[in-house]
C-alpha cells in the first residue's frame, strides 16, 4: 500500500489540456489492482477524481459530493461535466471503503474547460 512503485496517473486528458464539457477522463494505476468498492482483495481499490481539491490524507474517507467524483464500480475511464473555467483534477486511489491511500497514490493535472 503506497510503496514508491505504486502510482496513479491520468492517461487522458494531458496536463494543461483544453477540453469541451463533457470530457473523457482515463486513468491508470501501477502496483495496485482496480476493484469495485466493497471488494476486499489485497492491494486493490478504485479511482476518485477530486475537483479543485488536493489529495486526501491517508486513512480519510472520501465524501460523496459534486467535487468528489467516485468511480466505485472499478471504472478506469468516464466522463466529467464542468462549466467553463480552469480546474485542477486530482486522481485519488482509495480502498474498498473509499478510504484514501494518500498523496502517494494521487496525481493532479490542470484542465481548461471551454
Amino acid at each position: 500500500m503506497g510503496t514508491s512503485s505504486n502510482r496513479v496517473f491520468f492517461a487522458e486528458p494531458a496536463n494543461d489540456s483544453v477540453v469541451k464539457s463533457p470530457f473523457k477522463v482515463k486513468f491508470g494505476v501501477t502496483g495496485m489492482e482496480v476493484k469495485p468498492a466493497g471488494d476486499d482483495s489485497p492491494n486493490s481499490g478504485h479511482h476518485h477524481v477530486l475537483v479543485n481539491l488536493d489529495a486526501m490524507p491517508v486513512g480519510q474517507a472520501i465524501p460523496f459530493s459534486p467535487t468528489h467524483i467516485h468511480f466505485g464500480k472499478g471504472q478506469t475511464e468516464g466522463e466529467i461535466s464542468l462549466p467553463p473555467g480552469t480546474y485542477t483534477l486530482t486522481l485519488q486511489f482509495a480502498d474498498k471503503d473509499h478510504i484514501s491511500y494518500g498523496k502517494g497514490l494521487s496525481n493532479t493535472i490542470r484542465v481548461i474547460v471551454k
